[in-house]
């Protein structure tokens, strides 16, 4: 047991970072694959269109809560770089969705809401492993000082 807690000692922090990461991911995901199916089978829309709207929308979520809750502890690099480093990875991560739902349509002709939502969360699968990484390597970078858990004392004394 002992090693077993020298591990998870070692590795807290990126165990709370991915726990954070993935409950922001879980809620992004439940927006992104209820709006999916909202504007594809209730509005009729194209199962691209519906994705790339599905996607925006939720990415916008994805973004608060990883900037404010997961990596709360990274250095805030300003956040028109930030926002727009993150949107333009979403993009790329959105690539995967669109080329696993087009070629379910497109090359294997399979027109159904079951068979376009199981390469909606392949897509998916794929897109959350590329954004994982690459947020972490571009968007919320390491904090080059430590982050203060605590405000500074002002020095001027308060009765109490």
């Amino acid at each position: 047991m002992d090693f077993v807690k020298r591990l998870y000692e070692r590795f807290e922090s990126l165990v709370h970072e991915l726990a954070k990461f993935g409950s922001i991911g879980a809620i992004a995901f439940v927006i992104d694959t209820g709006l999916y199916n909202v504007f594809l089978l209730g509005l009729e829309w194209g199962p691209l269109t519906s994705k790339v709207l599905a996607t925006t929308i939720s990415a916008t979520f994805a973004y608060a809560g990883n900037r404010y809750w997961t990596f709360r502890h990274r250095e805030q690099s300003g956040l028109g770089r930030e926002y727009f480093l993150f949107f333009l990875l979403n993009g790329i991560a959105l690539l995967f969705g669109l080329l696993m739902i087009g070629f379910a349509k497109y090359t294997l002709h399979l027109h159904d809401g079951l068979s376009l939502n199981i390469a909606n969360f392949v897509g998916v699968g794929l897109g959350t492993l590329f954004r994982y990484w690459s947020y972490k390597k571009w968007v919320f970078l390491e904090a080059t000082e430590p982050i203060p858990v605590e405000l500074p004392e002002s020095g001027i004394k308060q009765d109490r």
